[in-house]
Order: C-alpha cells, then structure tokens, then sequence
C-alpha cells in the first residue's frame, strides 16, 4: 500500500477508532476514493469502530406496508409512485394481516417491526389505521414498534409519540446537493423538517437513504456528512435496486466493491450510530459480500423482503449472525 492510502487510514484510526470523532465530508471522501486493494484493510477498521463504539450486538428489523403504491411523489427510484408505469398498484392491509406480520417478524428473533406507507405525509383514515394497527400488535406480540408514514405536521408528530411509536424513519434519501435530481415534487428542507420535529418530540430518528443514484462521490460524502449533522439514532443504508419503469430503472447496480467502501465510510463518518443493512444489497453484494459488510461496519440488518423487492430469507441472515457470533439485540437500549 502506497504511503498516501497508509496516511489515510493511519489518521482515520487515530481520530475514528481512539478518539470517536467521525470523520468529515473531505476525509469522508478521500475514504470513497482508496483502491480495491485497501478494502480488506478498510473494512477491518470499520469493524474496529463498529466493535468499539457499539458494540457486538445486531439489531433485527423486519418491515412492512400497510399502504402499497399509488404515491402522488415523483421520487425517482420508487416502484410505489402512481406517475410512473411500474408494476407496483395500490393495496391496503387490513390490521389481521398487520398482526400477522408481526407476529412472523418476531418469530425471526427481530425487536423491531416497523409499519411503512407510500403517501407524501398521512391523512386521518392513514393515521386511524396506524393508531388501531400498534393497539392490535401490542396485545399480540411484544416488539418495538417503529413507522415511515412521509412527511409529518407537528400536530401528526405528537400523535405518534402518544400512540408509543418509538422510532420515526424518514430518509432523505441522497445529499442535498442530488435531491432536485431524484425528486421533484417535494423538497430536501421538507423532509429535514420533519424529522427536527420527530427528534424534538422525543422519537428516536432514522435516516439513511440510496446509494448509486447517479450521485458523484463527492456527493456521496456530502451525503454522510449531512447525516452526521443530524446526528440520527439509525442509519439505514440501501443500494439501488433499479425497478422497471422508474426514470432509475436504467441504472447499473453499484458494484461490490464500491458498496463496501460505501459501507464503511459511513461507519467511519457515523462511528456510534446504528448502521442497518437495508434494501439492494442481494444485487450489490451477495451472501459472500453481505458477511464482509457484517464484518465492515453494519450493526443491524433488516429480515425477509422489503417494501416491493424481495431480500434474503430471514432465516439466513439469522444463521449468518449466529455464525458470525453477532448477538441479536435491541441496540436502542445500550447505546
């Protein structure tokens, strides 16, 4: 390894691994730019900080929706917009069905179940369901409940937190700088909005977003830095799983090993917060590339499918932890 990449990590170990200050956008960058052959080394250090600022225990999520499609937002991406020719239409899931899914995810050694709908921010009739789905699943099943209903006004946060939801994921998806090129209809500021009401009203934050959306590397850098300033509970990092019929559909997936070197910078620029494998890492990574990530810096992963794709058989992630000797553990009560 060249002198220049040997400086890079050397300084990121002092300031990351001794010292746990996260590094920013420029370092962050310099991170993304190390060749192939530095991410072995890369990803040891990542799992260093991963190890020494959160610890060995992996937080278990399995996600679903209780509205599917139909959503009058142009985000780029989203098989779920109704302006687009996607496959996905509009369903409802009725509270049975809900419980169910709880139910299931719980049996997968989960601790959290998070409820999703595709709308740009909830109604009453959305935010009814929401309420009667948590009172049903808390009478069946204990789990930490978390939602990802759009864009919230003050008076839809308070009602959230009182119903108990703990968690509030709202993405912004890529760096600022990108997001006019993802998405038309609303704006970044909009989302930031609501997710300062979210931590202000006492909910923990999740926020992540999309890697290889057309953004540059500098933009993806940016886009670790602005999370770092909003200083989220959760992470959840997703590659782009490009779907037929979304102005992305044509997109090469990241290859693996830029998904990695991905992976590990924000870990490196987000040493204590809760880094969750999320959405596109079957295409970007594979079983042998999932195992590296665990051992790169991830400290969570979500269960069984996603919101429209299909992921790893929540057994199998299960078993890979048990080999890894990755506890399971509800992160948000150690951290």
């Amino acid at each position: 390894m060249t002198t220049a990449r040997t400086d890079v990590l050397t300084r990121a170990r002092d300031q990351v691994l001794t010292r746990g200050i996260g590094l920013d956008r420029e370092q962050t960058r310099e991170i993304l730019d190390m060749p192939d052959d530095a991410l072995d080394e890369l990803l040891e250090l990542a799992h260093e900080v991963r190890m020494r600022w959160c610890g060995p225990d992996v937080e278990v999520e399995g996600i679903i929706s209780l509205k599917t499609g139909g959503c009058p937002e142009d985000c780029h991406f989203c098989s779920q917009s109704g302006l687009f020719a996607s496959p996905v239409r509009s369903a409802w899931l009725d509270i049975p069905m809900l419980v169910e899914a709880a139910k299931q995810t719980a049996k997968t050694g989960a601790t959290e179940f998070c409820i999703v709908a595709a709308v740009r921010g909830p109604d009453e009739r959305l935010m009814s369901q929401v309420k009667a789905g948590i009172t049903a699943i808390r009478d069946a099943v204990d789990i930490n409940i978390a939602c990802s209903l759009g864009m919230l006004t003050q008076a839809q946060v308070d009602e959230l937190s009182e119903m108990g939801v703990h968690r509030y994921n709202h993405n912004l998806e890529t760096a600022r700088s990108h997001f006019p090129n993802v998405v038309t209809t609303h704006s970044w500021e909009e989302r930031w909005e609501t997710l300062s009401m979210v931590r202000k009203a006492g909910m923990e934050v999740c926020c992540g977003g999309i890697v290889g959306m057309g953004e540059s590397l500098d933009q993806r850098a940016e886009f670790a830095s602005e999370l770092a300033a909003l200083e989220p509970d959760e992470v959840p990092l997703n590659f782009l799983n490009p779907r037929p019929g979304t102005p992305f559909g044509d997109l090469e997936p990241l290859s693996g090993p830029d998904a990695l070197r991905t992976v590990a910078a924000f870990r490196l620029a987000l040493p204590r917060t809760i880094l969750r494998f999320a959405g596109g890492r079957e295409i970007t990574l594979g079983d042998l590339g999932a195992r590296r990530g665990l051992l790169g810096g991830i400290n969570a992963v979500i269960v069984g499918n996603y919101l429209t794709t299909l992921g790893r058989p929540a057994e199998s992630d299960i078993d890979l932890l048990g080999e890894l000797q990755m506890p399971i553990k509800a992160l948000n009560e150690t951290l």
